[in-house]
């Protein structure tokens, strides 16, 4: 049974038991209006390619420094490597580890961490098409008896995290966990979920917070709807 509270706008949020380690997964409702680019600071470039933002960046640091403590509060004590998977990960990673560090210091219990790091590509445009496209994939052994960490931006099918555990189950670690800051609510889900997630949006496609289209998009700080225009003036 899920647990409901309201958001800002009236949609809900809610509660899977066992997941995020029993802490609150925020979910973006269908109906979500967002907020006017003009109530935030939008690089002057993007201006014309977006519709609106939907979790601003303070939110974002916010959900993930709830999800640096669950993190450390399941699995301190341990050696953990994370695995942060590029190029859409890397700012999540980053301010995930610090805020990780930080209750390190501060904490009874701590969590030692080493990094590494891996590419996947799946994406042609705003179309997944289905292959995913492993980078980095021959150093997977080096993770043979670790407690893994896979740090991830969006699982949208899912279909590319399953590969990856597929992949890290041949190199035999000792624990694998996944983070991952968004979940794509869509009909072509596998019905894969992360071990910690911190929201769950609707089937759009979003940019922002080092998500991408074509690469474009990784420099602005909140996570925003691109408009069609933008998919035609960016399209490779």
């Amino acid at each position: 049974m899920s647990l409901p509270c309201l958001s800002r706008n009236g949609g809900v949020c809610f509660s899977w038991p066992g997941a995020s380690g029993g802490a609150l997964l925020l979910q973006i409702p269908d109906d979500e209006k967002g907020y006017e680019l003009d109530l935030f600071c939008v690089p002057k470039h993007y201006e014309e390619d977006l519709d609106r933002v939907i979790i601003p960046h303070g939110l974002i640091m916010d959900r993930t420094e709830r999800l640096a403590r669950d993190i450390v509060r399941d699995m301190g004590g341990h050696h953990i490597v994370a695995l942060c998977v590029l190029k859409g990960g890397y700012k999540f990673f980053a301010d995930l580890l610090d805020y990780i560090k930080a209750l390190n210091q501060n904490c009874d219990k701590s969590v030692p961490l080493t990094v590494d790091f891996i590419r996947l590509k799946s994406y042609c445009n705003d179309q997944s098409t289905n292959r995913v496209k492993v980078i980095g994939g021959d150093e997977l052994s080096t993770l043979t008896g670790k407690n893994v960490l896979i740090v991830e931006d969006i699982v949208e099918t899912g279909r590319t995290m399953e590969t990856l555990l597929s992949l890290l189950s041949e190199c035999n670690p000792k624990m694998v966990k996944v983070v991952s800051l968004l979940v794509k609510r869509t009909p072509r889900s596998s019905g894969y979920r992360p071990d910690y997630m911190g929201f769950e949006v609707p089937d759009w496609f979003l940019v922002g917070y080092a998500l991408d289209y074509n690469e474009y998009f990784r420099d602005l700080s909140h996570i925003c709807i691109l408009n069609e225009k933008a998919k035609v003036k960016y399209k490779l």
